[in-house]
């Protein structure tokens, strides 16, 4: 597929992280309003710049636009894109506005054209594997999910200092105006109805707690850095997702079903280490003791926090892994092997790659054009419940939609797979018989 980007700032450059490991995408060029930022880009990677984003969309070459521009420019853009008979990959959220999102997802299907989009996390190893053991009944029956994305006190973090290797700013003033909510619960979201389907009703509360996050003039001064949303979804399960500027960093994911518990440490990272914990009275009772709970070394032999799993590992896996860049140093590879362990690793051409197989096989977006426009409208509920709280019933929906299809292939069955640790094993009669006194 030959595709072109709209937009060349700080996330651009988190896009080309991974462009080795796509030779399937070829990207015929690049535009920004900024033309000093698309010609830095065009001189770091060698891409062709077009003047304008007319004739982008003239060139009948291409035929994905991605769109990466900022939010309060998606609608002209996506909407200029699929007009001029290209599909589109657009960066999250589709709008700001449900009614806006609604008619631009219209106007691709009544054109024949693909709109999708971001966030790309549901195309990693991590959810694949959370979703399958989920469905294999590792945790039984799933009942509650708590999310959270915690992304540091913003007013801390000189967010004015930090710049994409190609020198893009830090987008902190969109960022910030545009709100954590905005910006950010698509990521647990996109997992949450994926593994769950739509949610039936929902509560929500946010607040801006934090003034004067920088020297930066805002407009508006006052967006939420805090909310919570509990979901209730169709098939039962009961969620709550966190977002919030204030709070240090935290992006941990957990299932906890009737017999068990999955958690993801980083929803930001493709492979983030999943564990799976089978409940038992050793386990549950362990937790009671404060040096149990609070050394995970200790923890583990009592089974807390339960075994590592071996990720599913998908057709794009090795794209993170493959990273290659410019100027491959030493130093470069040391700080790029240690931020993909340790910090971030996403694959955001992932979302793109699974777009373009889809098209290429003639079968549905593995997100459907509901499923993003039931996302699109949780994040705006969630984002504008304000400070007195929401309660309602969303007015979209959506089939639930298939597993990923490289997930449902994998052999292992993390249920039966799964055994206790030996020393918890051995502790049941110890535990059992204390219960007895």
């Amino acid at each position: 597929m030959k595709i072109a980007f709209v937009g060349c700032g700080y996330v651009f450059d988190i896009y080309m992280r991974t462009r080795w490991a796509h030779p399937e995408l070829e990207i015929c060029g690049i535009f920004d309003i900024d033309t000093r930022r698309s010609e830095t880009v065009s001189r770091h990677y060698g891409f062709h710049v077009y003047p304008s984003f007319d004739a982008l969309l003239a060139d009948a070459a291409v035929e994905i636009v991605v769109n990466l521009t900022s939010i309060g420019s998606h609608y002209d853009t996506i909407r200029c894109a699929l007009e001029a008979g290209k599909h589109v990959y657009s960066e999250k959220p589709v709008t700001t506005d449900l009614a806006r999102t609604r008619e631009l997802f219209a106007l691709a299907q009544a054109r024949g054209l693909v709109l999708t989009g971001a966030p790309s996390n549901l195309y990693c190893d991590a959810i694949s594997t959370m979703w399958k053991a989920v469905r294999d009944g590792a945790i039984g029956k799933p009942v509650l999910v708590y999310a959270e994305l915690d992304d540091n006190p913003a007013h801390l973090m000189e967010l004015e200092k930090v710049q994409s290797p190609t020198g893009a700013p830090f987008p902190y003033a969109e960022e910030l105006q545009e709100g954590c909510t905005v910006e950010h619960v698509a990521y647990h979201l996109v997992w949450l109805c994926a593994m769950f389907g739509p949610v039936i009703s929902l509560s929500g509360f946010s607040k801006a707690l934090v003034e004067n996050k920088t020297s930066t003039p805002l407009s508006p001064p006052d967006t939420p850095d805090f909310s919570v949303g509990c979901l209730n979804f169709a098939n039962g399960v009961a969620a709550r997702v966190t977002c919030s500027w204030v709070a240090p960093r935290d992006h941990r994911f957990r299932i906890i079903g009737d017999e068990g518990e999955l958690t993801a440490d980083n929803i930001f990272h493709d492979q983030s280490p999943v564990r799976l914990e089978r409940f038992s009275r050793v386990s549950l009772s362990a937790r009671k003791a404060y040096t149990v709970r609070t050394q995970p070394l200790i923890g583990r032999i009592f089974g807390i926090g339960g075994r590592r799993l071996v990720l599913v590992r998908r057709w794009k896996s090795h794209a993170v892994e493959a990273e290659r860049g410019v100027g491959r140093s030493f130093k470069h590879k040391a700080v790029s092997w240690l931020r993909r362990r340790e910090i971030y690793a996403q694959d955001k051409l992932a979302g793109i790659a699974e777009m373009t197989r889809a098209i290429r096989e003639g079968r549905p977006q593995p997100m459907t054009p509901d499923f993003l426009v039931h996302l699109n409208e949780l994040t705006l509920v969630i984002q504008q419940a304000g400070s007195e709280g929401l309660a309602m019933k969303p007015t979209t929906s959506f089939k639930p939609i298939e597993p990923l299809l490289d997930m449902v292939d994998g052999a292992r069955d993390y249920r039966r797979s799964h055994r206790p640790r030996f020393f918890e094993k051995a502790m049941g009669g110890v535990v059992e018989a204390l219960h007895k006194r």
